[in-house]
């Protein structure tokens, strides 16, 4: 695979990054919302992460797709990846200002998973996430992953940074 393939759902288009995301990127990682996103210190550490997620998908097979609605306004990512912190692969998702609280990530990260569980690359997911961010631990369990102590954590991470929660994939479904 080369890019990342186009998604639609009933309300939402998952499509690979095009170089005009990076603004809205920026824009999300100077603001509050990226509180329990690891954001990056400069514009140049912006672009090495919004690189690696189209870049992931020649190299790996997956990565990130651009959440855009059906009129064309870009919403956030769903993204599958692997950087080599992580011991395991992981879906994560992140909404734009304005974006949350109409289901979209919910609609975005289970075409994701019904992607991931169709592509045969996969047996589970694991979402990484900060213990005080209730509301992606209330979209993981939505979900239907599971807490997962046991897991190993990210490089430098312990239970204070982070949360494991576990995603089974079933082919044929969503997750």
């Amino acid at each position: 695979m080369t890019a990342a393939p186009v998604i639609d759902t009933a309300r939402l288009r998952l499509r690979g990054h095009v170089m005009a995301d990076m603004d809205a990127f920026e824009t999300f990682f100077a603001s509050d919302r990226a509180r329990y996103s690891d954001g990056p210190e400069t514009r140049t550490h912006l672009w090495y992460g919004f690189a690696s997620e189209v870049g992931s998908w020649p190299l790996m097979g997956h990565g990130g797709w651009a959440i855009e609605t059906r009129d064309g306004r870009l919403a956030g990512q769903v993204a599958i990846t692997r950087p080599p912190r992580f011991p395991e692969t992981e879906i994560g998702w992140m909404l734009f200002e304005g974006f949350e609280g109409r289901g979209y990530a919910f609609e975005a990260a289970s075409a994701a998973l019904a992607w991931a569980a169709a592509s045969g690359l996969f047996e589970t997911l694991v979402s990484y996430i900060t213990p005080e961010n209730a509301r992606s631990i209330a979209l993981a369990e939505r979900l239907g992953a599971r807490h997962d102590a046991s897991a190993a954590l990210p490089d430098g991470e312990t239970t204070l940074d982070t949360v494991v929660y576990r995603h089974p994939l079933a082919v044929g479904g969503s997750a």
